[in-house]
């Protein structure tokens, strides 16, 4: 295993992590009303293995 490889693997992690993150507070932006027909946060704590 190279460092290359190994930084680019942290590389992708941190990206995913972001990616998640960002969808997260936009999700968390919307109205109460569109959360709850879309079945968040339920799903994605859910998903996740989160607690509010």
């Amino acid at each position: 295993m190279s460092v290359l490889s190994s930084i680019g693997r942290i590389a992708t992690r941190y990206a995913a992590a972001r990616a998640r993150h960002r969808s997260e507070r936009v999700l968390r932006s919307l109205p109460a009303s569109l959360r709850k027909d879309i079945g968040f946060p339920d799903v994605f704590d859910a998903q996740n293995g989160r607690r509010l």
